[in-house]
């Protein structure tokens, strides 16, 4: 069949096939790119991603450039709702295999959705590109006049909480066909009230009986508005799934509001008949909740749970209420209710031993600490300073692997992967190391993230060595990274550099693009509110959030925001990463209720767990940062001064506590291990 193709079409799809036998002619090149073909190509990009033609006079150049290719993809995906099939698929049958290529793909399947054009839709579509797309090709049969098949076409859908909106018109049609029976439909609003999506729950009611809508809608209440539904619990009726929306309305309110959870529990057990595992349920959150307020019955309600009703968190948080009464009997009971692997948690060891100590069995608690004091985490640190003992630090260097790293610089992925971070592309850098080392072996992707490190893509070291022995890779793993002038800011910003960088390294992971929720951004995670202000205050200059992305600029705003917390709790590193996690009311309240404990319990006692972790995380590395500068460390708990004491800013004339390998098993071949104190 002769398709006719404007002469627009034909000249784009010559240049799309032009560039690509250019491509693939320089696939491997003699030279690293050169400066002044990357500034050229961020100009081009920045271009193409403005859509139209203007980009090509920019690339002229750049035809062998490795990337050349993301500016053509980046171009059309632009202009996709003007793009026509025949330029997509040009381009896809250059680049198959290209990242640009699935992206592009993606896009103009999502665009021809839009469009209704379910013909072309299915000419291109391929599964597996997530769920909206697996909607879309399901419209696209029924608008042919297909049908669907439930085991086939929605079973996966069905089996999630939540679906985009694109599954809304498929869901329609299969309950017009009759494949939604209240069973499966009851299944899918289990699934939501387990996940918490009242919203779910909501739209599937309307195809329920009458006699279960409203149970169904209860549900939905229940986790909305648990006070409302609790309101009017009294006047359900007593059936089952009355009865579930109950128990998941009062476990949500005794997150919320132990106390009124507590009311509500004792009106409703006369008028449920709750089944033993919905009462364990509801005495489990009640317990959990009061004792996350350190409620004065808390750790009597703990003790006392039905052993059904015990998990993991219950019986931690019986040990936190006693150490936040300093009742050392209760500490040890409550660790010994524990089962045994939860017992050898570093945490727990530590503080059976200060409980030890605190009851006068002295050699006991030696044994205890003596248990942790070779690891180099937190807690090991702590035991290590009760027993003035070196910190146990055994650094491991990669062994040198040339042919190793000959093979992966010839990988044309990797080599993109680099190119991309070197032209400040680092999420799409992500995406192409990811793909080139799918598959590879631990050692291979060790080198390859030493290759990185070495062109100062930090975060790829941090990420890779993250088990088993490569977790003594501490040159890897902790960087110190000169360029970005974290020691001078921050001895001009008056805090320790080994906190600054500890809190940078719990931040971001030296991901430089990090990008939180909370649109928290950048290496030290600043929001643009606060850099705003800092900035203001330290006469710094501003432009704008987007600049939190520089590294240069987000530290020198990190650090004076750090030094603004430690001003504010009388120069503490501990209180102050507590505050530069949950806030610095947040630690004020925590004060004001349990500010007359010693630092280690305080921070074991912080109800939230992400800031009790934390903080922990943040203080050990801010050892081994120390370490990392100064061949020593300074001991921990010199870093966590007491609750009112004013803390001095170490120096480098501080004691420092020293550093040794205690006797450890044979590192692998692969690595070389080193016992000497400083990498």
């Amino acid at each position: 069949m002769f398709v006719f193709l404007s002469p627009r079409r034909v000249a784009l799809a010559w240049l799309l096939l032009a560039a690509g036998w250019l491509l693939t002619t320089t696939a491997v090149r003699a030279a690293e790119p050169s400066d002044a073909e990357r500034a050229t190509f961020k100009q081009a990009y920045a271009a193409a991603r403005q859509g139209g033609e203007g980009w090509r006079n920019l690339a002229t150049g750049l035809r062998g450039y490795p990337l050349y290719p993301y500016l053509q993809a980046a171009a059309l995906e632009h202009d996709i709702q003007q793009t026509d099939r025949a330029t997509v698929e040009a381009y896809l049958k250059q680049y198959p295999d290209w990242i640009p290529a699935a992206d592009l793909r993606r896009a103009f399947l999502l665009e021809l959705a839009r469009r209704q054009d379910w013909s072309n839709f299915q000419a291109l579509y391929q599964p597996g590109l997530g769920d909206t797309l697996s909607c879309d090709a399901l419209q696209a049969r029924l608008a042919a006049g297909g049908r669907l098949d439930f085991d086939k076409d929605l079973a996966a859908l069905w089996a999630k909480p939540n679906l985009p909106s694109a599954c809304d018109p498929v869901l329609s049609a299969a309950h017009d066909q009759g494949l939604l029976t209240d069973a499966r439909l009851w299944t899918r609003i289990d699934r939501a009230a387990d996940a918490g999506q009242s919203g779910t729950i909501t739209g599937l009611a309307n195809w329920l009986p009458d006699t279960d809508r409203l149970a169904a809608q209860q549900l939905a209440l229940a986790l909305r508005d648990p006070t409302s539904a609790l309101t009017s619990a009294a006047s359900w009726p007593d059936t089952p799934r009355h009865r579930q929306a109950a128990t998941l309305a009062l476990t949500r309110l005794a997150r919320r509001q132990s106390t009124s959870a507590d009311t509500a529990w004792q009106q409703l057990q006369p008028h449920f008949r709750f089944s033993e595992q919905q009462r364990d349920q509801v005495l489990y959150a009640l317990a959990l909740f009061h004792a996350t307020d350190f409620d004065d019955n808390a750790l009597a309600r703990l003790a006392a749970l039905p052993a059904a009703a015990q998990t993991d968190a219950t019986r931690e948080w019986r040990v936190r209420v006693a150490l936040a009464r300093q009742n050392w009997t209760a500490v040890l009971a409550g660790i010994a209710a524990m089962p045994a692997d939860q017992q050898q948690d570093g945490e727990w060891q530590y503080f059976r031993g200060r409980a030890l100590a605190a009851l006068g069995h002295t050699d006991d608690a030696q044994r205890q600490f003596d248990a942790q004091a070779d690891k180099p985490t937190f807690f090991g640190f702590l035991a290590a300073d009760k027993l003035n003992q070196p910190y146990a630090l055994c650094p491991l260097t990669l062994a040198d692997d040339p042919q190793r790293e000959q093979a992966l610089l010839a990988n044309p992925g990797l080599l993109r992967a680099f190119e991309l971070y070197a032209v400040d592309l680092p999420k799409l850098a992500r995406r192409e190391w990811t793909r080139a080392l799918k598959g590879a072996d631990p050692t291979t992707q060790q080198v390859a993230a030493n290759l990185a490190n070495r062109r100062g893509w930090y975060d790829r070291a941090v990420f890779t060595m993250s088990s088993g022995d490569a977790l003594r890779m501490y040159e890897l793993r902790f960087p110190l990274a000169s360029q970005d002038g974290l020691v001078p800011q921050a001895q001009q910003a008056g805090v320790d550099p080994a906190w600054a960088y500890g809190i940078l390294r719990a931040e971001s992971a030296w991901m430089s693009d990090a990008h939180s929720g909370a649109d928290a951004r950048g290496l030290m995670q600043l929001l643009p509110g606060t850099g705003a202000l800092v900035a203001r205050r330290n006469g710094l200059d501003w432009g704008g959030g987007d600049t939190l992305y520089d590294p240069a600029t987000n530290i020198a705003l990190g650090t004076r925001y750090l030094a603004q917390l430690a001003e504010r709790f009388g120069g503490s590193p501990w209180l102050a990463s507590a505050a530069y996690n949950a806030g610095p009311n947040r630690v004020d309240q925590w004060l004001a209720a349990r500010g007359t404990l010693a630092p280690d319990v305080f921070v074991a006692t912080i109800p939230f767990k992400e800031t009790r972790e934390y903080v922990a995380r943040v203080m050990a590395f801010s050892v081994i940062y120390d370490w990392r500068l100064n061949g020593n460390a300074m001991p921990l708990s010199s870093r966590m001064n007491a609750i009112g004491q004013p803390y001095g800013r170490p120096d480098v004339a501080a004691m420092r506590r020293t550093v040794s390998c205690p006797s450890i098993e044979p590192a692998p071949a692969t690595a070389s291990s080193s016992r000497n104190a400083s990498p």
